[in-house]
């Protein structure tokens, strides 16, 4: 995780020497260390000053991109930015062979582990388990767990194996969900005088869980037609960014406890979760909408087809 902070911190080190020379490259690129972006940085080290030949250097979507490049290209890049930029660059490369043999030895550990059979919580879970799912004989419990939990958006394999590091794989030690939300400090505070309600601070807990949750929480907002992006947009207009990430991240480790608990990957839910269960709130919602802009609405059911009113099986 520290790895992953020093890298993020080097490349917002590199947008500002960018900046400093005029360069709005990362206006245009949403990756200044992509593919692209990094042919760039390095021709721009080794002298190219020509936007045109920067950013004849895109690739993939970017190269739809070329007119807004050449103008974002267009700075004055001194041997200072130049000295700056090529000791940045070496530092990134660093971190980046540095974080791949970590999370190979972390790979490594994890299974390494003794290997137990894991026995499912319901009669007949292993055959609504995908392929793979829970312990095997030749899979440890915590890799089986790192990789149900890796089904989860927003979760990848080294936040996972965060997880596991703080919390472990086998979740009796917490007696519900909300005992491991406490735990981890990642819940609203409940301090109350006299009934009254005086703060909703979050509890302390284990700073490296919170931080492997939250940023997992941001990835899960960007992912499309998933229940976490749908909550984090629902939630984003009420709270704000800090306190709707928290509430995602909450979201997260529940998801993440319950799915240890049954040994079974994630089920998606969808990103119209809210409004199909908000049916009558969401068509008196969008109806008032259309007639704040002058529209006269009338609402016909649509007739299931004879497809969907016939059962699986049938």
């Amino acid at each position: 995780m520290k790895i992953r902070q020093m890298l993020a911190s080097f490349a917002n080190r590199i947008q500002k020497v960018l900046e400093d020379a005029n360069i709005k490259l990362g206006s245009v690129a949403s990756d200044v260390l992509g593919v692209s972006g990094r042919d760039m940085l390095h021709a721009m080290v080794e002298g190219q000053q020509d936007p045109k030949q920067l950013a004849e250097l895109a690739q993939g979507r970017l190269r739809k991109k070329l007119g807004d490049l050449q103008l974002a290209l267009e700075g004055q890049i001194t041997d200072h930015h130049r000295f700056q930029l090529k000791f940045l660059l070496e530092f990134v490369v660093f971190g980046e062979r540095q974080l791949v043999q970590l999370e190979d030895e972390i790979r490594r550990l994890i299974t390494q582990v003794e290997p137990t059979t894991v026995q499912p919580e319901e009669a007949g879970a292993a055959e609504l388990a995908a392929p793979g799912a829970g312990a095997t004989p030749e899979t440890s419990p915590l890799q089986a767990v790192v990789e149900l939990w890796d089904t989860i958006p927003g979760i990848d394999e080294l936040t996972a194996s965060t997880l596991v590091a703080e919390m472990g794989a086998n979740m009796d030690q917490f007696p519900t969900a909300r005992h491991a939300a406490k735990w981890a400090g990642i819940c609203p505070g409940n301090k109350e005088s006299a009934g009254k309600r005086l703060s909703g601070k979050t509890p302390k807990g284990s700073v490296w869980l919170r931080r492997a949750l939250c940023q997992a929480a941001w990835a899960a907002s960007r992912t499309k037609d998933t229940y976490l992006a749908a909550q984090y947009h629902r939630l984003i207009g009420r709270k704000g960014k800090k306190k709707t990430i928290v509430a995602v991240a909450h979201t997260l480790l529940v998801m993440a406890y319950y799915v240890a608990q049954r040994q079974r990957p994630y089920q998606e839910l969808g990103g119209d979760y809210f409004a199909r269960i908000n049916a009558d709130t969401t068509q008196r919602r969008l109806v008032k909408k259309l007639r704040t802009l002058g529209y006269e609405v009338t609402l016909t059911p649509i007739k299931p087809t004879a497809q969907e009113t016939t059962a699986p099986g049938e």
